[in-house]
């Protein structure tokens, strides 16, 4: 749902009539669309009249119908002015670029509920496809509107798959994004190449207007109709923004007691700047029973999307989210850095085994020239180490996805707050990451973790994060940017003395957290993936030994897991907590499965099995009975 006050209170869809086909009137009435917003109200007339459009509203003010309205409408059009046996009748007409995969999902849905009663409307998103078979059979029909990442829509221009000479619209949604994701090459290969008709009508969408921008409008608009929904000022005391600064251990200790003890109430978007980070605050949560799903660029397109829908339905409270698009540049720097020195610390240790060439005139010829070439083949195996060590760290890094983006474009239901476990490393990653927040007219919260210089690199196991070495400067930058939009970033007070009771629990849980287990969770996920994956059914019908070699694999066992961790004890209760606790009925010790208060259990069972356990009348432990032993004689005399 759209904000209010970003609906047009003065106009209507019905009043629309005149300009739109009766079908998609029906499809805005069932999707429980009434009225229009500010950027649709402005945007579709101008956009029928041919005009090329750039748009500037914030996320959520509705602009993906403001360019999917119109470009259906085209088509339509299009098609009731030719014959049914016309062969140009069915051809592709509109072009929608965005800069994720998972954005082309959100689009490609959208569209196919606008097309609900036009049966001879064919969508196609060529992003979600993996296989260039798949993707030739959805071309081949040429499908009328087709939503593709810029490097799908390039490979296909290339190989003439897509065909666009009949093109009506080209749409570039969130363009101050599609950029900044590596695709820059991909746009002005397919502007400069002869893939394109002379003329058609252009759409620019984006939240914000950048360089980026002000460059895609040269590209391909000419003499555009410019829409600016200026945000309310409102908007930014709907956005609470607070910060932290602490160490690395310590930002697992913070998290641990705010959502332990529902500091935040609501769902929570947690961001962090690494994979493995994401499955090590996944694993240390679980410690404590608190659900967690994981949003990551090795995971496949579908389980994302599946991921994203089900923290949407309220199935997971919180989502750990990684964010590699702000931190790419950096870890490309680090890596070359450190690749670097290894190369100078291979260098050093070659030399050094070899001898100062005073002594080795000294030895003997054939001991030198024997020397030399031992030395040779070792120097030539090394090098040829370091170059595999190499070659499978750039195979590692090619695993990614390259079309993965969270931050902005994925339409994240109730975010009641946004947690920068790890800060990100540019303000403008920073804006897009607490946008999540405070939208539809709700208010919000965003927290950020800020590592001191002093504080990085002390604990080898969870610190050493490269981007978290320039957290200060990058929060300073922060500060300025919200600074100027009006907005206040706070410092988030904790009552240090009652936090530090928790850290014991902390320390327990992620010492448990090692590397072993956070390799074993991701194996496993990748396991359940293969299994339940419906493109590889076919391959285990044919090898079914394969498929029992998966599940009587070895079982994992991730995380060690132990039960007393699961409840905080009431002595660990801040005052606070404790009322609430007391207020609502229910005790600290019931956790979440909400048992009754069965006072002081001990740690070990303190009964034990007796030899009379049970043969008494008394029916106390160990008792040997109420009734005394017989004499068999005298049974006998009677």
């Amino acid at each position: 749902m759209v904000e209010a006050h970003l609906v047009d209170p003065k106009a209507n869809f019905s009043s629309f009539s005149h300009l739109l086909d009766a079908r998609i009137l029906r499809s805005l009435a069932d999707m429980g669309f009434a009225r229009p917003t500010l950027v649709q109200a402005k945007a579709i007339p101008l956009a029928l009249e041919s005009r090329d459009i750039l748009a500037r509203a914030r996320t959520g003010s509705g602009k993906t119908a403001a360019y999917c309205i119109p470009v259906f409408q085209k088509i339509l059009s299009a098609k009731s002015a030719l014959d049914v046996d016309d062969p140009s009748r069915q051809a592709t007409r509109a072009l929608i670029l965005v800069p994720t995969r998972e954005l082309s999902e959100q689009v490609s849905a959208y569209l196919r509920q606008l097309c609900k009663y036009c049966e001879d409307i064919v969508i196609a998103n060529i992003a979600s496809t993996t296989s260039s078979h798949l993707q030739k059979n959805l071309l081949a029909e040429r499908p009328d509107i087709v939503v593709a990442t810029p490097s799908r829509a390039l490979s296909s221009l290339q190989s003439k798959t897509l065909i666009v000479s009949s093109l009506d619209s080209l749409v570039i949604d969130e363009a101050d994004l599609i950029l900044s994701y590596g695709h820059d090459d991909d746009i002005r290969q397919i502007f400069s190449g002869p893939y394109l008709p002379k003329v058609y009508q252009s759409f620019l969408m984006s939240a914000t207007m950048t360089e980026d921008v002000e460059l895609l409008k040269g590209l391909t608009l000419r003499s555009p109709a410019i829409l600016k929904l200026e945000a309310n000022e409102d908007e930014a005391a709907l956005l609470s923004q607070y910060a932290v600064k602490c160490s690395e251990v310590d930002k697992f200790l913070l998290t641990y007691v705010i959502l332990k003890l529902k500091l935040v109430k609501g769902k929570c978007l947690i961001f962090v700047n690494d994979v493995d980070r994401s499955y090590r605050l996944k694993l240390f949560l679980e410690q404590f029973s608190i659900k967690s799903c994981v949003l990551n660029s090795e995971l496949p397109l579908n389980s994302r999307y599946h991921t994203v829908q089900e923290f949407n339905k309220g199935v997971y409270d919180y989502i750990i989210a990684t964010d590699e698009s702000g931190t790419q540049g950096a870890e490309d720097d680090s890596d070359s850095d450190s690749e670097e020195e290894e190369e100078e610390n291979d260098d050093d240790e070659f030399t050094t085994t070899q001898r100062d060439p005073e002594a080795s005139s000294s030895s003997k010829a054939t001991n030198s020239n024997e020397g030399d070439s031992r030395k040779r083949k070792r120097t030539e195996k090394s090098t040829e180490s370091t170059q595999q060590s190499k070659s499978k760290k750039k195979a590692r890094k090619g695993n990614n996805d390259k079309e993965y983006g969270v931050t902005r474009g994925i339409d994240f239901v109730d975010v009641a707050c946004v947690l920068n476990f790890d800060l990100p490393t540019s303000s403008r990653s920073y804006t897009h990451r607490v946008g999540r927040t405070a939208r539809a007219g709700r208010t919000g919260m965003a927290l950020s973790f800020v590592v001191p210089k002093e504080q990085w690199g002390k604990n080898k196991i969870v610190g050493c994060l490269p981007s978290a070495k320039n957290d200060e400067g990058v929060f300073d930058k922060i500060e300025k940017e919200q600074g100027a939009r009006g907005s206040k970033i706070k410092e988030y007070n904790f009552d240090m003395k009652q936090v530090e009771a928790f850290r014991y629990r902390m320390e327990d849980a992620l010492r448990s957290v090692t590397r072993s287990a956070i390799k074993e969770a991701r194996i496993k996920e990748l396991k359940t993936e293969i299994l339940n994956s419906d493109k590889l059914k076919a391959h285990f019908e044919d090898n079914p030994f394969d498929l029992e070699y998966l599940r009587h694999d070895k079982p994992l066992h991730p995380t060690r897991i132990q039960p007393h961790m699961r409840h905080v004890p009431k002595y660990l209760l801040p005052r606070t907590a404790a009322a609430a606790a007391a207020s609502n009925g229910t005790s600290a010790e019931e956790g979440d499965g909400g048992d009754k208060s069965v006072g002081f259990v001990p740690f070990k069972k303190n009964f034990q099995r007796g030899r009379g356990r049970g043969r008494g009348r008394g029916g106390s432990f160990g008792a040997r009975g109420g009734k005394k032993k017989s004499d068999p004689l005298k049974k006998f005399s009677r």
